[in-house]
């Protein structure tokens, strides 16, 4: 089915301004062909897999804590999942150094069936100090957070991010399959409060889709935009767009960059989702409809006129937030949350 998904947008991204000029449209996902192919990993991993891993060990803490490895059979295809009746998962987690599994990767490198393994968002600065100096992307007025992921073939099924997200290949192949938010009843997403790895994912099999079972599924495949990336390849992610991630070499590693367009001490709107399932979601359907209303009203539709009618001085949690307010605010919720 991914032969249906359109090409996501492309354009340079080794000409001077081409990752201002796509951070300019916020909300539309962009290939920037290129834009990291003059990083020194980029050069190790096009010389071959071992000059890779051998630059990766340049980088290693001596007395770094050992890295989360997800490390699943080779039955399951690299795919990050549940088991039958997801009262588990597919895979387990361990905690091992990190060269042991920069070396175990390459150890399977050359076999047909290898486990696969995994090991996602890892902060480079912690691992990997030093990295970061020689393989910079300048990210202007933001602040960033930096993350490496290193795997086999490996399957990471359709989730969001609250944060903006660029994500650079710089050794092995991804294929990126992207649908925008409004795709979340298309794509059957599992539970909220058990995932493999944070985030709610798809239950759908996107190398085999059970349309029977998932049959809007077709319909979210006419809104996917795929692209696979080489080394040097980077994607934009928009915040909470839907994307499934798909490492197609024996060894692939990419490098990402997190931020949000918003104050810091702002928490995620997922906590809100969470808190409103508990005191909303199981209303009589007249009451919620009266708080849908007044979400609209406090919320979604919010603009200088919801509090004009309160002098200002008066309007506290209606007045603009900053970060006092907010650990105000955050106090007197946790002493009612805990009551």
């Amino acid at each position: 089915m991914l032969a249906d998904a359109r090409p996501i947008r492309e354009q340079r991204g080794d000409v001077p301004g081409a990752l201002t000029h796509a951070l300019q449209a916020p909300s539309e996902p962009t290939v920037l062909r290129g834009l990291v192919a003059h990083w020194p990993m980029v050069a190790a991993a096009r010389e071959s897999m071992q000059a890779a891993v051998a630059y990766l060990h340049g980088f290693e803490r001596v007395d770094a804590p050992p890295v989360v490895a997800t490390v699943g059979a080779p039955e399951v295809g690299g795919r990050v999942f549940y088991n039958d009746d997801l009262s588990g998962l597919n895979v387990r987690q361990e905690q091992v150094p990190l060269r042991t599994v920069l070396d175990t990767l390459l150890k399977y490198a050359e076999r047909e069936s290898a486990p696969m393994i995994y090991v996602a968002s890892t902060t480079l600065d912690t691992w990997l100090p030093g990295f970061s100096d020689d393989n910079g992307l300048p990210l202007e007025g933001r602040d960033p957070l930096a993350s490496i992921w290193i795997g086999n073939r490996t399957r990471v099924a359709a989730h969001q991010d609250v944060p903006d997200n660029i994500a650079c290949v710089v050794a092995g192949r991804r294929r990126v399959t992207l649908f925008p938010p409004d795709q979340l009843r298309n794509l059957y997403i599992g539970p909220l409060d058990f995932t493999p790895a944070g985030q709610a994912i798809s239950l759908v099999d996107f190398a085999s889709p059970d349309l029977e079972r998932f049959p809007r599924f077709a319909d979210a495949m006419r809104h996917a935009q795929v692209a696979e990336l080489e080394p040097g390849d980077a994607v934009f992610i928009p915040s909470m767009w839907w994307h499934h991630m798909e490492g197609l070499e024996p060894f692939n590693v990419l490098v990402n960059y997190w931020w949000r367009d918003a104050p810091g001490w702002m928490d995620t709107p997922m906590n809100v989702l969470m808190y409103a399932l508990m005191t909303i979601r199981d209303l009589p359907p007249h009451e919620r409809e009266t708080w849908k209303e007044v979400f609209r009203h406090y919320v979604f539709d919010a603009d200088e006129d919801t509090a004009a009618h309160i002098p200002a001085p008066a309007r506290r949690v209606l007045s603009p937030l900053d970060d006092a307010r907010a650990r105000d605010l955050r106090a007197r919720l946790l002493k009612r949350i805990n009551r």
